[in-house]
């Protein structure tokens, strides 16, 4: 079922629908594609054709039971997705069949035909490229919330973009300095010439100098750090920020932690929330703030994703994707992002 270089054989016999499943705790290889009966809309849900599916760290995370919110055993993997309506359930009004529309599921979404809720679908335009629509989703709401919402940044202050080539990394550095904002992102030294190109100042996340040649850069301090990286690294970006100035966690570093601790990896950030954030309402920390920060659906995700969608067609954003794969390639995808050294957003088109 299984071959060398992870791909997935497609199952015996045509199956009307196909999906990817993970069966048991582990790596890539331990996903199936297997034949699956066309999902019937529920009460108040619909029924979607897939054209794109995001594959992200989350991904990652729960191969490894080491997501926040960890689904049990088999499940299928997909954060997001963006398709097509084919059915619509009781209840549901505002949405047809035929309807172009993107959802953020959290799962279910490596698959031909998803069933999801319709109180999560926002709308997707004609004219936008699957891929690049999908690339938006997650990563193009999380950027945009963090930013603008969140952290509230003007032009011309300053923020540390940490992974600023990675899947939300090159879309909040893009949308920063379309915004007259001084973007220094982190990456490593192989991906600098793309992190200038988005408009980024580029440094080695791995600088042992790394917060002095920050500070050469932003004398005055940073108005918002971005980190996905959590642990000890959240002090260091504490550090360089201006007085009221904002830490955004919003992932956290697996590396290091043993399959299956899932909440584990997570914790450092929350207690590192939890004590600034009493010390700034003690009046200690000169107005410095830490948020964590995870995406949700609702009123503000469709009208953000809205937003990301009329730049895209304006041309004022162009949402970079790394690679399209089949389902069948769900083992080789999940392994080169693993590998690291990608840039942008990895999708799978069923």
């Amino acid at each position: 079922m299984r071959t060398e270089d992870h791909n997935i054989q497609e199952p015996a016999g045509t199956a009307a629908n196909t999906q990817v499943v993970v069966t048991a705790m582990g790596p890539p290889e331990a996903m199936a594609l297997r034949p699956a009966p066309i999902p019937r809309a529920g009460r108040g849900r619909v029924v979607v054709e897939v054209e794109a599916a995001g594959i992200s760290y989350a991904e990652v995370q729960m191969l490894g039971r080491l997501h926040p919110f960890p689904p049990g055993f088999p499940f299928v993997p997909g954060y997001d997705l963006v398709g097509r309506v084919t059915e619509v359930g009781r209840g549901v009004i505002g949405v047809r069949p035929g309807d172009r529309v993107a959802a953020m599921p959290r799962k279910g979404a490596w698959t031909r035909f998803a069933e999801v809720p319709a109180k999560c679908l926002a709308p997707v335009p004609e004219g936008i490229d699957p891929a690049e629509a999908v690339a938006l989703v997650t990563n193009g709401v999380t950027a945009w919330q963090m930013l603008h919402r969140l952290a509230r940044v003007r032009a011309s202050q300053s923020v540390l973009v940490h992974g600023a080539s990675g899947g939300v990394g090159t879309l909040l550095t893009a949308l920063a300095a379309r915004h007259g904002i001084h973007v220094i992102g982190t990456a490593s030294p192989g991906k600098h010439g793309q992190v200038r190109a988005l408009g980024a100042h580029p440094l080695d996340y791995r600088a042992p100098d790394l917060p002095d040649r920050v500070r050469e850069l932003a004398p005055g301090g940073l108005a918002a750090v971005f980190d996905h990286i959590g642990g000890s690294g959240l002090d260091q970006g504490w550090s360089m920020l201006a007085p009221g100035g904002v830490l955004v966690s919003f992932d956290s570093s697996v590396s290091g932690y043993s399959p299956g601790q899932w909440f584990r990896p997570h914790v450092p950030a929350m207690r590192r929330a939890l004590v600034w954030n009493l010390k700034r309402r003690l009046g200690l920390t000169g107005g410095r703030r830490m948020s964590m920060y995870y995406v949700q659906p609702g009123a503000a995700f469709r009208s953000d994703l809205g937003a990301m969608y009329r730049l895209a067609l304006s041309g004022d954003l162009r949402p970079p994707v790394a690679q399209r794969y089949a389902l069948t390639e769900a083992g080789t995808a999940m392994r080169r992002l693993m590998d690291g050294g990608v840039v942008g957003k990895l999708v799978l088109i069923p």
